[in-house]
C-alpha cells in the first residue's frame, strides 16, 4: 500500500493520549505513511517527538488555549495537512467539543481510538450520536462503551515499543544510574507524569522511599519534564524491580506486558476510570499505602530483574494500522 497522510489528534492532559498516539504513529511510519500529530500535553515541549515522526510533523498546542482557539488551530491544521486518515484519540467530539462541527466536513477516513469512558460523560454529551461519524472504532485492549458497535474492532493493548526494542537489563540499569558493583540492588522507579500536584506528590514519595528503613533499594524519579528524561519509561522497564505510578492506560499496560510489579494509585479523572483498570492487588489509595506496598515487595525478594523472563508481548499498534489500512481501502472502492 502506498504511503498516505495521517493526522493523529491526541489532545488531553498528562502523557496518556500523546504516548498512545506516538505508538500508533511509529507503527504507521514503518508501513510508509506520513504521520503528523497534534497534542496539547504539557509534557510535549520537552520531548524529542520529531525524532520519531520527522521534523515539522509534530504540532504542539498550548495547554492554556480555550476551546475556540483550539478549534481554530485544528481547522487550520486540517486545511493544511488534508489528511487521508484522521485518527482521534478517546474523545469523539474532541476534548472540548471542538471537533463536532468539523468532522462532518472532513473527507478523510476517520478513526476513533475508543477506550473506557465514564458513563456520566458518555450520557451528558450524547456521545452515541457522534460515533457514527467515524468509519472505524479501534478498541485498544480494554473495555469501552461502544465496543460492540458494528464498526468497532478490538486489538491487543498499544505500546510505544515492541518487545525486541526494550533495553536489556544491564543497559537499562545503567541508564537508570545504577552504580557499578550494585547490580543486585533493586530499583524502585516512581513515575511523575500527571497533573502538576501529582508530579509534586510523586517527587515527595520518591524522597520518602529513598529514606525508608528496611531492604535497601535505589529509587529513581522518572518524569518527562525533568532530567534525565528517560522517555519512554518502557525502554528501561527491564531494569526496574518495582514501578510506582497511577492507573493510567500506558502505565498499567506497560507493567503488565513486561511483568513489572506495579504499585498504583487510582487517580481521579473526569473521563478515565483508573480504579477499574487496576487489579485489586495493585490498587492503593494513599501515599502511605504505596510506601508499605513497596516495602512488602522488596521484603518478599521476588523483584530481582535477572529472574524475570524476557518480555514477549504482542503490540496492538501493528494490528491497528492494518485495520485502518483495510478501512481506507474499502472507502476507496466505494
Amino acid at each position: 500500500m502506498s504511503g498516505e497522510r495521517w493526522l493523529l489528534y491526541a489532545l488531553g492532559g498528562g502523557m496518556g493520549h500523546l504516548t498512545r498516539a506516538m505508538a500508533l504513529g511509529r507503527a504507521a511510519r514503518r508501513r510508509g505513511h506520513r504521520v503528523e500529530l497534534v497534542t496539547n500535553s504539557p509534557f510535549a515541549p520537552g520531548l524529542a517527538l520529531e525524532a520519531e515522526l520527522g521534523e515539522g510533523n509534530v504540532h504542539r498546542l498550548g495547554a492554556e488555549l480555550d476551546k475556540h482557539a483550539v478549534r481554530e488551530a485544528i481547522e487550520r491544521l486540517l486545511d493544511r495537512v488534508r489528511p487521508e486518515v484522521l485518527v482521534v484519540d478517546t474523545f469523539p467530539r474532541g476534548l472540548g467539543g471542538e471537533l463536532a462541527p468539523l468532522l462532518p466536513e472532513v473527507k478523510a477516513c476517520k478513526v476513533l481510538v475508543h477506550r473506557d469512558l465514564h458513563p456520566d460523560y458518555v450520557e451528558r454529551f450524547g456521545l452515541a450520536r457522534f460515533i457514527d461519524t467515524f468509519d472505524r472504532l479501534l478498541v485498544p485492549g480494554e473495555p469501552a462503551p461502544f465496543a460492540h458497535h458494528p464498526r468497532a474492532a478490538s486489538t491487543p493493548p498499544w505500546l510505544l515499543l515492541d518487545a525486541g526494542e526494550l533495553l536489556d537489563v544491564p543497559t537499562a540499569r545503567s541508564k537508570l544510574g545504577v552504580p557499578a558493583g550494585e547490580e543486585t540492588v533493586p530499583v524502585v522507579a516512581v513515575l511523575a507524569c500527571g497533573r502538576a500536584e501529582e508530579v509534586d506528590e510523586s517527587a515527595a514519595l520518591a524522597e520518602r522511599l529513598q529514606r525508608m528503613p528496611g531492604p535497601r533499594a535505589l529509587v529513581r524519579l522518572l518524569s518527562p519534564s525533568t532530567p534525565p528524561r528517560l522517555w519512554p519509561a518502557l525502554s528501561v522497564m527491564r531494569g526496574i524491580d518495582v514501578l510506582v505510578g497511577a492507573g493510567g492506560y500506558n502505565t498499567v499496560q506497560e507493567a503488565r506486558a513486561t511483568g513489572t510489579p506495579l504499585v498504583a494509585i487510582a487517580r481521579p479523572r473526569l473521563y478515565d476510570r483508573q480504579a477499574l483498570r487496576l487489579r485489586d492487588s495493585k490498587r492503593i489509595s494513599t501515599l502511605d499505602e504505596a510506601l508499605e506496598r513497596v516495602k512488602e515487595l522488596l521484603r518478599g525478594g521476588s523483584t530481582s530483574c535477572p529472574e524475570r523472563p524476557v518480555p514477549s508481548y504482542v503490540n496492538g499498534t501493528h494490528e491497528a494500522v492494518r485495520l485502518i489500512e483495510e478501512t481506507r481501502d474499502r472507502g476507496r472502492r466505494r
